[in-house]
């Protein structure tokens, strides 16, 4: 059976998106691309050397034809900032593809959802199809949705952190309530992290740090595919159902009872 990610009236096969921040060579990053089998990959524009045309960025190492090149607003503490560091990736990229951070707090890099819904309303009117980054709040995943975002991306936990979903409930009702793909971003520390959010029903997963950090990130990004997909897989089948008590697995017939 097909199973594909549709965002924006384009389908990829993949539901795991990755990031090309903090590996530690170009070849770590390459090789991690490569056996993750991703097909989205998202780029801070912001802390690209655009100034030497002659010096080669992350941008130069990608094969754009294999990959939807996602820029993204880091950096960007205001919305006037990310509006404009939108503009410039779509220059840079030629692409109207944009994923929304607003994000004032430097200690825990948590979200501005008002600067964020700003962002949001200027760059939809500007043609730009939105992926914001954002709290795991219900009510606001939605207000983006009807403003015409193309996804919503909740945080399983602060970026880079590695602490898991610590949002799981949030994130299962923003799923419930959601018509546009949800995808879980930031936090995810390890492919079990993935594969749970899979299973209640997310759309797809970003990792970045945890693949970038890692002793092998090339070995680490292949697990996260295959969580992603067991994760995907399990929630397509419909887990069996909770009970109290124990059940036994083996025929009870015939099996006398205790005197």
């Amino acid at each position: 059976m097909e199973d594909l990610l549709n965002i924006a009236n384009k389908t990829f096969n993949s539901r795991l998106m990755t990031g090309t921040g903090k590996h530690k060579t170009v070849n770590d990053l390459l090789q991690a691309v490569n056996l993750s089998e991703t097909e989205i990959i998202t780029v801070a524009i912001r802390r690209l050397d655009l100034n030497n045309p002659r010096k080669k960025t992350i941008l130069d190492h990608l094969d754009w034809s294999k990959y939807q090149i996602l820029p993204n607003t880091a950096g960007s503490r205001t919305a006037k900032e990310a509006i404009f560091t939108a503009k410039m990736a779509r220059e840079v990229t030629g692409s109207n593809w944009i994923k929304i951070e607003v994000i004032p707090d430097l200690d825990y890099l948590l979200p501005d959802p008002i600067g964020t819904v700003e962002a949001a309303e200027e760059l939809i009117k500007q043609d730009f199809i939105c992926l914001p980054y954002i709290g795991a709040d219900p009510v606001l995943a939605k207000r983006l949705e009807e403003l015409g975002c193309a996804t919503v991306m909740p945080l399983g936990s602060p970026i880079g952190s590695g602490r898991g979903i610590l949002t799981k409930e949030e994130i299962k009702i923003i799923i419930e309530q959601s018509s546009v793909p949800v995808v879980v971003d930031a936090g995810i520390g390890v492919p079990s992290d993935a594969a749970a959010v899979m299973e209640m029903g997310a759309d797809a997963v970003l990792v970045n740090t945890a693949i970038a950090q890692s002793s092998n990130p090339g070995l680490m990004a292949e697990a996260f595919k295959q969580g992603v997909t067991a994760g995907r897989k399990a929630y397509l089948a419909g887990r069996m159902p909770i009970k109290e008590t124990a059940v036994p697995s083996s025929p009870t017939e015939g099996v006398s009872k205790p005197a």
